[in-house]
């Protein structure tokens, strides 16, 4: 319990809730569940994401024998309890390796999470023992201190992945973007034509109107008898007899 709070807590202060999972289950027809696992992003067009399953395992006994022969001073209780520590983590390994890692739906390794730096030490005092244990149960031991530079590696490996396997996608839409965009050219080269056309139709019908309008000014200074005839309009009798010549007393 100690260390899987511990582990939450540093998860919990790295990433979103999104990007990782509690109580996974490496395989859906078995019982076992991994108390974190990772999301990362899916290898392949067809997979979303992949899982990294870690596990916060404390072989405390054996670590308490270690410090008391430590204590103690006792050379061949140190070796022994380290041959029994030796032993635990290697069955820890073990387990995780057979419950855990599920490839594809998992990634083909899972990390081990010793909550106790001292703890951690003993293990990386051992080189035989890391790499057995990264070798033989495709698992990888990290401490308090550095799991979170691992995880921090892994996501930029992960996202440098994503990237080179969205790179096709990306010459893809570029090239639509292209073909589209020289569709778009050729629509606005017609749309500045019929605007050229407009505008030239527009000018012709102002100039026609200017003439219109001298035509107009010199209409106006004709005098009154010649514009029937210019316009060709027949006199009308009650149109001239509603125009009357106003009296002096209407003026006055």
């Amino acid at each position: 319990m100690m260390g899987e709070i511990q582990l939450g807590a540093i998860l919990e202060q790295m990433l979103t809730p999104e990007q990782y999972e509690r109580n996974f289950k490496p395989f859906k027809r078995r019982d076992e569940v991994v108390e974190f696992a990772i999301r990362l992003p899916g290898r392949d067009e067809d997979q979303d994401c992949v899982y990294l399953p870690i596990d916060a395992k404390f072989p405390i006994e054996d670590y308490h024998r270690l410090v008391e022969a430590w204590d103690a001073g006792d050379p061949a209780a140190v070796e022994s309890a380290r041959k029994g520590l030796r032993a635990r983590i290697q069955g820890c390994a073990r387990d995780i390796r057979d419950k855990y890692v599920n490839p594809p739906l998992t990634t083909d390794f899972a990390l081990l999470f010793l909550p106790v730096e001292g703890l951690y030490a003993e293990v990386l005092r051992d080189p035989a023992l890391f790499d057995q244990l990264r070798r033989q149960y495709q698992v990888v031991v990290v401490g308090p201190t550095t799991v979170s530079a691992i995880l921090s590696s892994l996501q930029m490996g992960f996202r440098t992945l994503a990237i080179e396997k969205r790179t096709g996608e990306v010459w893809k839409i570029l090239s639509a973007v292209k073909n589209e965009f020289g569709k778009f050219g050729l629509v606005l080269e017609k749309t500045q034509k019929k605007l050229q056309e407009a505008s030239n139709t527009i000018e012709t019908a102002s100039h026609r109107s200017r003439q219109i309008q001298r035509k107009l000014n010199k209409v106006q200074s004709l005098p009154v008898d010649e514009t029937s005839g210019i316009l060709e309009l027949e006199d009308d009798e009650d149109f001239a007899a509603a125009v009357v010549e106003p009296d002096e007393e209407d003026l006055a």
